[in-house]
Formats: structure tokens, sequence, C-alpha cells
């Protein structure tokens, strides 16, 4: 299951992943997006997405570890893939039908998202 996972660009950006290649996800605190964190799995695709003032997607990584072993602070660790040629707003997202039942709209304040396939693909585009 590909995830989307959200970051304030001026504390962790795709451009600082880009740079170290790997890092682990952390800062993670809402108990539903700690679960979603939790649920990830080695070789799942993540899209990375910027909060704040920008408020779209900019990149994809892949799950390369994880550790579910406590349940409330579960370490995942992720490797840059590349940046998204089309970045997706905030306001695109929500005009698309296959996001009307996502906690991506839904629940806006999640940090760490599933996405079904055809969300995931549709972000993901180049």
């Amino acid at each position: 299951m590909p995830y989307l996972l959200k970051t304030e660009p001026g504390t962790y950006s795709v451009d600082d992943l880009e740079r170290d290649g790997e890092t682990v996800w952390d800062g993670v605190t809402a108990p539903a997006a700690v679960k979603f964190l939790a649920a990830m799995k080695r070789g799942e695709m993540a899209v990375i997405y910027h909060t704040g003032t920008e408020r779209q997607s900019v990149g994809l990584a892949k799950v390369v570890g994880v550790d579910a072993s406590d349940a409330k602070n579960p370490v995942v660790r992720l490797k840059f893939v590349k940046r998204t040629k089309v970045p997706r707003t905030l306001t695109e997202i929500k005009a698309k039908g296959i996001f009307a039942n996502s906690p991506l709209v839904k629940q806006g304040r999640l940090s760490v998202v599933p996405l079904s396939e055809a969300q995931y693909a549709w972000l993901a585009t180049e």
C-alpha cells in the first residue's frame, strides 16, 4: 500500500531527503498517523507532501526499513526516489474524485495517510 507523508518544508523538505538519500521518518504523534506509520512495509512507496504555504506533493520515496516493535514510536526508514515532475496541489487533490473518501481530505491534520493505488498513480504521474 502506498502512503502520503506530510512534512513542513522548513523542518525537513524533499531537498533534505534528496541530499541525505535516506532518513528516519519521525515526529509523528497523532495516534491514527502513528498507526498508519507502523503499518508500513518494506518496499512500499510514499509520496512526500509539503505542508505550510506550498501544500503540494513534491517527491517520491521508498520504505527501506520498518521497526514497529514499539507501537507508539515506530521507526520507518525512507530512501529518496525522485521529485515529482507534476506537483499536485491540495486544491487539485480535493477536486479529484478518487480522494473523496480519503483521510487526506477528511482528516486533513494527519501527517501519514494511506493511499489507494489509483491515488498514488495520479500523484506520482510524470
